[in-house]
């Protein structure tokens, strides 16, 4: 029997997730999608692949052996996710983790609940990416690299061996980030940046090298 899975929300994650787990399910059939939700009630009935928008988080109620994979982010609300996703009022442990079939994840590496990894990701030795993460792909996070809890990591990103990301970070897609680097929680590091420097929390930094910005985050 499939286990049942639902996205949330009807965005470009849940819709990657969803092409995802059809991946997935022609290796191993595993998944069925029951369908997405989403708080916007303009979206109910909208679909994706033949897979509909079931309206609201109050549906999750009608079916309590679905598994869960909330995926809100973007780079405007990142600050909202760990907001967005607790908001769901959940056990943990209805949420699953996806993880595409070409992602390489070392067999010494952690992947938390509730985290989607995409195409051609490689995840090298002893990396700890926490719960509720996003990894775009064709990134590379390197050995002993922690990567904390609500954070998104764009596709293209290197992110060298023992660097320490803060909670709900956003890293923009094609950045390099140098080794043994501390980044705050937080953080928001914009497109293709270069960051060779400890950064603190709540910053915002760009440019080649990264530099803060002067907003700052709360």
């Amino acid at each position: 029997m499939l286990k049942k899975i639902i996205l949330f929300p009807f965005g470009g994650n849940a819709r990657e997730a969803a092409v995802i787990i059809q991946q997935m399910n022609t290796v191993h059939k595993e998944w069925g999608i029951l369908g997405f939700l989403d708080d916007d009630k303009r979206m109910s009935g909208e679909e994706y692949l033949g897979i509909k928008v079931l309206g609201g988080k109050e549906v999750l109620s009608q079916y309590p052996d679905a598994r869960i994979l909330a995926v809100p982010g973007n780079p405007s609300q990142y600050l909202k996710r760990k907001e967005i996703i607790d908001g769901l009022a959940v056990e943990k442990s209805r949420f699953t983790q996806v993880i595409h079939p070409s992602a390489i994840v070392s067999p010494d590496s952690k992947v938390g609940t509730n985290s989607l990894i995409m195409a051609n990701v490689v995840v090298t030795s002893h990396v700890t990416i926490g719960d509720h993460c996003i990894i775009l792909p064709n990134t590379t996070i390197s050995h002993d690299s922690v990567v904390g809890h609500y954070c998104c990591i764009g596709s293209n990103v290197s992110i060298s061996g023992g660097v320490q990301i803060g909670e709900n970070s956003y890293i923009g897609s094609g950045s390099k980030i140098r080794e043994q680097i501390q980044i705050g929680t937080n953080t928001l590091v914009g497109l293709g940046s270069n960051v060779i420097r400890a950064v603190g929390d709540g910053t915002i930094i760009a440019g080649n090298p990264a530099k803060p910005l002067r907003e700052k985050q709360k």
